[in-house]
């Protein structure tokens, strides 16, 4: 896996924690705000930037108007907390960026920092996460943590939001559908696009166009041919090499161009399909055949260059008969434009009485695919309309996002120096819970999550067959009692710094990808649904509950009325 050498002097040097640096060269303690850089000189001017701060990152709302969200992007902030130094150059242009007045001390404050003392607690990777629960709490001293916010801030941002955009499609598509990216060449950039894929994979797809994150990171490849390799071709006469051996290496057909024809020419004047198409496009034919010889084993032909009933399909099972005479077995084919609906119903009663008539097993049942700027909605409105498609490929509404550009993840203080902080706003949703905290997701009987809880992080856990109080954090009238069936606890520790805890490991992204689905497969199926779904429960203890609202009070100043 091709990935940015660490940053620091001894770049030729393997890191101690062996952490690959991020898959993004771009992505380094450069990559940040300079109020990050400001505020991290103010902190060490007043002596304040080694003081022990814990922050919490989470989000406020789920996105795409749904109930629940995929935590993504977690192994690229740890590789970059792993492999976070300042080189020389970075640190020049630091200095030629902030003011003159800024003592050179700072400068070699920053030669000196890494993440040694930092604490990385964190959901895994590929969780179903929701509004508020910390998904990461990140404790260190303040101007290191302070440094991390935006980095990783925007790490989390998008890789969630993709992530959740791509297992809302696998929810409406169904299990039984192949869902294939296809969004690289209208991605927002490279990063975007390998980013996109990656994320995408790990929410419920089953394989990218891109080539790049295909090496990356082992997803699996897919594609076929555009309308530009239809529309290249003149006529049957322009392929030079027309011979193909069978499958089983035994034979080989002199001239499969011919026996393509006549197959076309027995499709034609079949019982059952005579009458159904004329002339086919004969450019289509040469480019499928054409094709067909270059990938007998893995030919899946774009129908809709000229015409799908009348040309596209009958020219497909021309050459996938063909191809049958010699042993293979075509992979099926792919509608871009029209009524995807009907062309699909029409398309597979077309495959189902080539089967009956000509007698070839499951040629009914060949793959059809669909694409042209598929989303949600076109994917629910062609369940409801009924269809024939196998399988989608999505790209343009997958990965740009386009219902909701940004899942709005913030970083908030929660704790300096032992000592709670919240901040308060007129808008309650911005309030934020304080103190350094634990989080559980408990479960009902029949298995799936009845409430996420937040309590103080001395006290004791909730138990299994347990009565808890769990209270809204800031609505006093919502509260209920659970005796949970299970109790899970959520923070684990991904880098423990100084702490002496043992780290969990990183697992590979197919192993992430089955926990996305296996998370998702736990949910209640009315916190999953398109339209007004449940709000999920994420509550606070009785104890954090109080707390909370005494520190609301002490910092919230008093009016006073003339």
């Amino acid at each position: 896996m091709a990935t940015a050498v660490a940053n620091g002097p001894n770049k030729d040097e393997k890191r101690a924690d062996c952490i690959d640096g991020p898959t993004n060269p771009m992505v380094t303690p450069l990559l940040t705000d300079l109020y990050q850089f400001t505020m991290a000189y103010a902190y060490w001017k007043a002596g304040k930037h080694n003081e022990r701060a814990v922050f919490d990152l989470y989000f406020r709302r789920n996105p795409f108007g749904g109930e629940y969200t995929i935590f993504a992007g977690l192994e690229e902030c740890i590789k970059l907390i792993a492999n976070f130094k300042f080189t020389e150059d970075e640190i020049a242009f630091i200095k030629s960026s902030l003011s003159s007045s800024c003592e050179d001390g700072f400068y070699d404050y920053l030669r000196g920092i890494d993440c040694s003392d930092v604490e990385i607690h964190a959901i895994s990777e590929g969780f179903v996460v929701f509004p508020k629960i910390p998904l990461m709490r990140i404790e260190g001293p303040v101007a290191v943590v302070q440094l991390l916010e935006t980095p990783l801030v925007n790490l989390i941002n998008y890789a969630s939001l993709v992530a959740t955009n791509a297992a809302r499609h696998r929810f409406v598509a169904g299990k039984s559908k192949l869902l294939l990216e296809f969004g690289l060449r209208r991605a927002q950039g490279p990063d975007g696009g390998i980013g996109a894929s990656k994320y995408c994979y790990m929410g419920g797809f089953d394989a990218t166009s891109n080539v790049a994150a295909g090496r990356l990171f082992g997803i699996p490849l897919r594609g076929t041919h555009s309308h530009a390799f239809v529309s290249s071709f003149m006529s049957p006469d322009e392929i030079i090499e027309k011979s193909l051996l069978s499958c089983d290496g035994l034979k080989v057909c002199e001239d499969f161009v011919s026996l393509v024809h006549s197959w076309l020419s027995k499709l034609k004047w079949s019982q059952l399909l005579g009458g159904t198409f004329g002339e086919t496009n004969q450019s289509e034919l040469a480019a499928f055949a054409s094709y067909a010889l270059a990938f007998p084993e893995n030919f899946l032909a774009l129908v809709d260059t000229y015409d799908v009933m009348r040309s596209g399909i009958p020219n497909f099972c021309a050459v996938a008969l063909a191809l049958n005479d010699l042993g293979y077995k075509a992979v099926g084919i792919r509608l871009d434009s029209g009524d995807l609906a009907y062309l699909s119903c029409e398309t597979r009663k077309f495959f189902q009485a080539v089967e009956k008539e000509f007698s070839v097993p499951h040629f009914g049942k060949t793959s059809i695919t669909a694409s042209n700027d598929l989303n949600e909605e076109t994917l629910d409105a062609l369940n409801k309309q009924g269809h024939e498609v196998d399988a989608y490929g999505i790209g343009t509404h997958l990965v740009t996002c386009y219902a909701q550009p940004a899942l709005g993840v913030v970083f908030k203080l929660v704790e300096i120096n032992n000592q709670p902080r919240i901040k308060l706003s007129e808008d309650v949703s911005k309030v934020s819970i304080p103190c350094k905290k634990r989080c559980y997701r408990l479960y009902g009987k029949e298995g799936y999550p009845l409430v996420d809880l937040m309590t103080g992080e001395n006290e004791p856990p909730p138990k299994a067959g347990e009565r808890i109080l769990c209270r809204h954090p800031f609505n006093e009238s919502k509260r209920a009692y659970v005796v949970p069936q299970r109790v899970e606890e959520l923070l684990k520790c991904f880098w423990p710094g100084k702490s002496g805890k043992n780290r969990e490991e990183l697992p590979p992204l197919k192993m992430i990808r089955e926990r996305c689905i296996e998370q998702l497969d736990r949910m209640r199926p009315d916190h999953m649904r398109r339209l007004n779904p449940t709000p999920y429960k994420v509550s606070v203890s009785a104890k954090l509950y109080d707390f909370i609202h005494f520190l609301w009070l002490n910092e919230a100043p008093v009016g006073e009325l003339q």
